[in-house]
Formats: C-alpha cells, structure tokens, sequence
C-alpha cells in the first residue's frame, strides 16, 4: 500500500469516528425537547433519532459534498496533495476528538464549528493565512451570537403565544384544539421548506420558487385540515384538563422532532464525510477540486456511525439540553422545536452560517426565560457556552499538533 491507500483506510476509520461523536453529540438537537417533556422515552429516542438519521444520511445525504474545505481555506492554494492529506486526515480526527470529549462531559457543541476549526488549523500553518477565508471565520463568530439569540427570541414569542392565546382563555381546552392545528400546518409549511432548501434532495429537485411555495402550501392547508379532525379525536371531553392540551401539543412535538433527526442525517453527514471524500479524490487524481463526490459505501458508513453513536452515547447530551437547563413540557418543547427548526432555516435562506446546536439550546433556554430567570439554569448553560466558544480554538490548536506531527514523521 502506498502513502495515499494509507491514509485512505485511516480516514475511513477517522470519518466513522467522528460520524459516531455526530450522532452521540447531535442527537441532542432533535430528540432532547421530546425528551425533556416526556413526549418520549430516552431509549425511544435513541432508536427513532437512530434510524432516522441513518435513513437521512445515507439515502437523503449529499451524493456530492460541496465545498470540502467548508469554504475556511482556499485548497487551491496548497499545491502538494501529500499535505493536503495530511491536513484533512489531522481535521477529521481533531474534530472528531474534539466533539468525543464534549460529549463524555454530556456538554453540546457543534460538530460543523469543530470540522471548520480543525481545517483552519492545518490550512493556517500549511499555507500561510492568506490561505484562511478571514471573512467566512467571522462569520462563524457571528453565528455564536445569531443562532442562540434567534432562537431564544422565537421560542419565547411562540410559548407566550401559546400561554396567552390557549392557558389564558377560560376554554382553553377548546381553543388548543382550534389553535394547534394552526400550528400543524405552519410546523408542515416549515418543514416542506426545509426539505426544499436545506436537504440535498430538495435541492437535486430544483422547483421554482414560485411552485415550492405553492406546494407547500398546500400541503400545509391539507394537514391543517386533517389536524382539526384529529384534535377534536384526541380530545373527547372539552372539560378534561391542562393535560389534553399537552396531549395534542405531544403529538406535535414527535412530529418535529422526527424531522429535525431525518433531515440532521441528511445535512450533517457531511461534517465526517467531507474530509473522507477529500482524501479519496486526492487518492484517486492526486488533486484536490471545489467538489467531490461521494461514494454510496461512504454515505452509508456515516449513517452507520452516526447511529451508533447514538445509541451507545446518545443520552448524554440529550440529557442536559432537554433537562438540566430548564424544565420543559410538551407545549414548550413544541416551542424549541419549531424555533429551532426555523431559524436554521431563515439564517440559511439569508446565507448567514448558523448551528443547529446553538440553535437548539438557544430556543430552550427561551421557552424557560418566557417563565422568568429562575427557570434557567445559567450554570449549566454558561458551561455550554463556554465550550461554543473554545470548539474552533480548540480544534484548530489540536489539528496544528496531529498535522505537524504527521509531517515531520511522513514528510
């Protein structure tokens, strides 16, 4: 085996490695609300995030990886494929080292803001820092900011909509059952633009604006009307309770959720893919371009990494997001999940690069300041910030070392 085949197999197994901490790490960002409300149980969200993310990742994921270098670095600028190698393979396994050590401290960082980190690294003492986008870095430092604060604020705005439009009213229950398959159909129009805009089949499809929109919305008026049939089926008896509200808005809350992890799948197998697919086009041609594509066999070992990954350490980070920052229920978690949901995808519209990680804990700690400071956990979530801030450091400190390492021993 030559210098390339190497490290092609050592990839590979790096790629799984960090597909593994993706799926233990990221499972958080749809399965923690619904945990943390008791929609569902953590061993069922383990298994539902599981299939669904290996379902996303390896029949929805990206047949071509767009951008490998995630735009920090210029590769053109790095002439010798051996190094560039090098460097990928020392990302792929900063980050995933990186993200490991967050998630055995059961803290959520963002797996995106790790790959992007570790690339800077080695693209930084490989090439010089006219090789680094300077401009792309800031505005990943932006994104610290406008993610969690974005999501906080629609989280908020959407449960005090909730408490002053349903809890509030004298019949409450009656208007749960008017008001939440509004929420149906706005959560389906959501989503249908997310599938069209943020997953790679959406965009393989290419609809005009125009027909996306229409298209999904009417979808969205479909399942508003199949929304009151069931809310009225859910709930029998007008005079039941607080508890037949949150028995509607559980529902709901599932949905998103299951979406949130199918289309996780889709988008972030790239984040441990990427690097792979760089290194075998660098393998096979010896050069480097803006795209490469991805192997099926590829695209099934993320999903598979990230599943298991799930399964075996999955419950940590969902443990502190959906219930060590505040305490949740199923209309507050419906809350998180749509706030969530939609601000990754307004920020993607507006090319603005976001976390769904930020956003997720952004859009709890939201839902619990709507109930005053005291429902916040500010020490757990100062954790969690501290650790946002220190993940591009962090990885960039530690792919410098692996790639340094890994040249003066090679090369």
């Amino acid at each position: 085996m030559d210098f390339y085949d190497i490290f092609l197999v050592l990839s590979l197994l790096a790629g799984f490695l960090m597909a593994f901490n993706l799926g233990a790490n990221d499972v958080a960002n749809s399965m923690a609300s619904a945990v943390g409300a008791r929609a569902i149980s953590v061993r069922q969200a383990v298994l539902i995030a599981g299939i669904l993310n290996f379902v996303g990742a390896t029949f929805l994921g990206a047949q071509v990886t767009a951008t490998i270098s995630k735009g920090i670095i210029n590769p053109a600028s790095i002439h010798d494929p051996k190094i560039m190698t090098l460097g990928m393979f020392a990302a792929l396994l900063s980050a995933g080292v990186w993200v490991l050590a967050a998630t055995l401290t059961s803290l959520p960082v963002s797996s995106t803001h790790s790959i992007v980190g570790s690339i800077l690294g080695f693209g930084f003492v490989a090439g010089g820092p006219e090789v680094v986008n300077w401009l792309k870095l800031g505005g990943i430092v932006m994104s610290w900011i406008i993610s969690p604060f974005f999501a906080a604020l629609i989280a908020f705005l959407i449960f005090h909509h909730i408490r002053w439009r349903i809890f509030a009213a004298k019949n409450f229950v009656e208007k749960a059952v008017r008001w939440a398959p509004r929420w149906l159909g706005l959560t389906t129009i959501l989503i249908g633009l997310s599938f069209m805009y943020k997953t790679p089949v959406g965009k393989k499809m290419a609809l005009p604006a125009g027909a996306s929109l229409l298209l999904v919305a009417v979808l969205g008026l479909v399942v508003w009307l199949v929304g009151r049939w069931i809310a009225r089926r859910l709930v029998p008896d007008p005079e039941e309770g607080a508890e037949a509200v949150e028995r509607i808005f559980r529902k709901l809350q599932i949905f998103t959720s299951c979406y949130v992890a199918l289309s996780q799948g889709a988008n972030d197998v790239a984040n441990a893919i990427g690097p792979v697919a760089a290194i075998y086009l660098l393998a096979k041609n010896h050069s480097l371009a803006a795209q490469a594509p991805v192997p099926m066999s590829m695209l099934l070992l993320g999903g598979v990494g990230i599943a298991v990954g799930i399964a075996l350490l999955g419950k940590n980070v969902i443990s502190t997001v959906g219930e060590k920052i505040t305490t949740l229920t199923n209309t507050r978690g419906f809350a998180v999940d749509f706030a969530a949901a939609t601000t990754v995808l307004a920020a993607s519209k507006m090319g603005l690069p976001v976390s769904t990680t930020h956003a997720a804990v952004g859009a709890v700690t939201g839902v619990g300041l709507a109930r005053g400071f005291q429902a916040v956990d500010f020490g757990v979530l100062g954790k969690i910030v501290v650790y946002w801030v220190l993940t591009v450091p962090i990885a960039a400190f530690t792919s410098i070392v692996i790639f340094q390492i890994l040249k003066w021993s090679l090369l």
